[in-house]
């Protein structure tokens, strides 16, 4: 009897190692068809990847003209995943987002509602500017994004599987916009802030984007390949170390749990999510780079994307010019010793 549960051990171990190795030749095929669209930003490419191999939504930050549509539209392609986009206006309303009931009448004279459905009904939304919707446009994603369904005049409604939004924001206009609620924030994954491109990927970009014959991506994996990754990612395994290390990390984040940096300078520290979303998104990092299991060095790289959107700073650390990625690397430090 333990002979045979020793030898399914081995075949269960075996064919856990087959499933990350075709994970990982799937996973290199889809950075290395990224690459063909989007040059450089090989960290924003990378972190938007990890929260969709995590089954997440992402929030992309970052000044207009810096390829985040595009980085969007190419995923949908690379993944195979039915896309959609809305832009988002502050006239934008919930029906526009969700879909709305119409009247139908038939030959009979008879008349009944039906219901069309909206944009959202996509495996990868594209949210355009979401802070420029107003607050009750945005609440009505918010269920979407949460619990993957909508109701409409009391009637549920299955969005598709799988069901990502990646979500641009504009960081420097701020007139005509409604600041994410902390609660809404919190849905997102991770927190990707889209810099500008180095000199190298700025010069090809120049070179590639304004000839005759522009890339364009093609699909490597569909929707059914996304979701078999993402639950591999999910029986990934990680050690108490891992699990301690994130533990630590996200409580000392919160003020009143023992760090003074963090009693001085945070008014409100991340909840439980961020931990989740720690787990989850150094799996993936793990995988994307080629390993089976996460590390320490997963966790300290992915604490800002993951905690800048669940903390705030006190009115006096602001004051001192201070910002919340500040504070996040001084907790790194501190973790790394």
């Amino acid at each position: 009897m333990g002979l045979m549960n020793s030898t399914e051990t081995v075949a269960d171990e075996k064919a856990v190692i087959a499933a990350a190795e075709q994970a990982l030749a799937d996973i290199a095929a889809v950075r290395s068809e990224v690459a063909k669209v989007i040059f450089g930003q090989e960290r924003v490419v990378e972190n938007t990847l990890l929260a969709l191999l995590s089954g997440g939504h992402a929030l992309l930050v970052g000044v207009p003209g810096l390829a985040k549509t595009k980085l969007v539209t190419t995923l949908g392609s690379v993944l195979g995943l039915d896309s959609s986009r809305i832009q988002f206006t502050p006239d934008l309303m919930p029906s526009d987002i969700l879909g709305s009931e119409v009247m139908d009448q038939d030959d009979s004279g008879r008349r009944s509602f039906r219901f069309v459905k909206g944009p959202v009904f996509a495996q990868l939304l594209m949210a355009d500017e979401i802070n420029r919707a107003s607050p009750r446009t945005q609440s009505a994603l918010l269920q979407s994004m949460q619990e993957y369904h909508i109701t409409v005049a009391g009637q549920r409604y299955d969005l598709p599987s799988p069901f990502h939004v990646l979500a641009t924001q504009n960081p420097l206009e701020q007139e005509g916009t409604y600041p994410l609620p902390e609660a809404q924030l919190d849905r997102f994954l991770l927190q990707v802030d889209v810099l500008y491109p180095e000199l190298a990927a700025e010069r090809q970009i120049l070179l590639e984007t304004t000839s005759s014959a522009e890339a364009k991506a093609r699909g490597v994996i569909d929707a059914a390949r996304l979701q078999e990754i993402q639950s591999l990612i999910r029986q990934m395994p990680v050690s108490d170390k891992v699990v301690d290390a994130i533990l630590q990390l996200v409580r000392s984040a919160r003020p009143g749990h023992g760090n003074a940096t963090t009693d001085k300078n945070v008014a409100w520290g991340p909840g439980p999510r961020a931990g989740q979303s720690l787990m989850l998104t150094a799996r993936a990092r793990a995988l994307y780079q080629g390993r089976l299991a996460p590390s320490l060095d997963d966790v300290h790289a992915l604490a800002e994307p993951v905690l800048q959107h669940r903390m705030a700073l006190t009115f006096a650390a602001r004051a001192e010019g201070m910002s919340v990625r500040d504070v996040i690397a001084g907790l790194v430090r501190q973790a790394r010793g």
